[in-house]
């Protein structure tokens, strides 16, 4: 489920929309649902407050005045990258990366003084 300070993609009309940060998630008065407040990140910066129930807020898509819409997480490539290196090695430590390149960490600062 989203939380806080989590960047998500909001697709509009299955479609890349924009993107935001969440704010807050507070509960709403109906149970079951919350008030989440996103920071959409636009020139210029706006503000919002959905009601959204748990499933919408992770990842279900949901309709507000007919458009469809859905929350995508958005994961950094540097996180991304970060949270496989940290998984062990399968199959011990000859093996090769999946994606077929070279395992072998360059520096960028011994390439300059090259």
């Amino acid at each position: 489920m989203a939380t806080m300070n989590d960047i998500v993609l909001v697709n509009v009309d299955n479609k890349p929309g924009f993107y935001a940060r969440i704010e807050d998630i507070s509960p709403d008065v109906k149970p079951g649902w919350w008030q989440v407040q996103l920071l959409v990140l636009t020139f210029p910066l706006q503000h919002f407050t959905w009601i959204l129930d748990e499933f919408q807020l992770e990842g279900a898509p949901f309709t507000m005045g007919g458009t469809p819409l859905r929350l995508d997480p958005v994961v950094s490539p540097l996180v991304e990258a970060r949270r496989t290196e940290d998984e062990p090695v399968k199959d011990g430590p000859g093996r090769q990366p999946e994606h077929g390149g070279s395992s072998k960490v360059v520096s960028l600062a011994d390439r300059r003084k090259k």
